[in-house]
């Protein structure tokens, strides 16, 4: 399969991503398991450039490891109740519903964080992170990116969207 020729080719190329885990662990867990590979397919095509990042529970996270922003995914607002809030101008989805269509979930602040500590990600994008309820609730959302060597996080109204931000996945193998 080319998928898993590309995964493989990427986590050869970038071995301090995923210190200590071998591929063929990886591609072992991969085979057969259709629903996990339709995610990494939706995450590859939307340019997210997924990468092996650790383990967690003995599953493997993939996350989008693109330069910036998977480019396939800006553009939109944080959630559904946003998008459809929007009087005018609505995008055609929303982190959430692109997520949750794709069979991932968005980055927390301490994910995001983490991320970053493997490579130098949206210097020039942002990126939507999971929000608390209780921000959300308010009608906010937070977003992260890096700038001056710094990763920042940020808060904008659910309902806003820009061509620069996207959103970086999550898939648990």
């Amino acid at each position: 399969m080319e998928l898993l020729s590309v995964l493989k080719t990427r986590f050869e190329k970038n071995p301090s991503r995923h210190a200590g885990i071998a591929w063929d662990a990886v591609a072992a867990r991969l085979k057969d398991n259709a629903v996990a590979l339709g995610a990494l397919l939706a995450m590859e095509d939307s340019g997210g450039e997924p990468d092996v990042i650790g383990q967690d529970d003995g599953r493997f996270l993939f996350c989008d490891c693109a330069r910036e922003s998977p480019a396939g995914r800006r553009s939109t607002c944080y959630d559904a109740q946003a998008r459809t809030a929007r009087k005018e101008h609505a995008p055609e989805s929303s982190a959430m519903e692109m997520a949750a269509a794709m069979g991932i979930e968005l980055l927390s602040e301490a994910q995001y964080r983490a991320l970053q500590e493997l490579g130098e990600f949206d210097s020039k994008t942002s990126s939507w992170i999971a929000t608390p309820p209780e921000v959300r609730a308010l009608g906010g959302a937070l977003f992260c990116d890096r700038r001056y060597g710094k990763v920042f996080v940020y808060h904008n109204g659910v309902q806003s969207y820009y061509a620069a931000r996207g959103f970086r996945g999550l898939l648990r193998v």
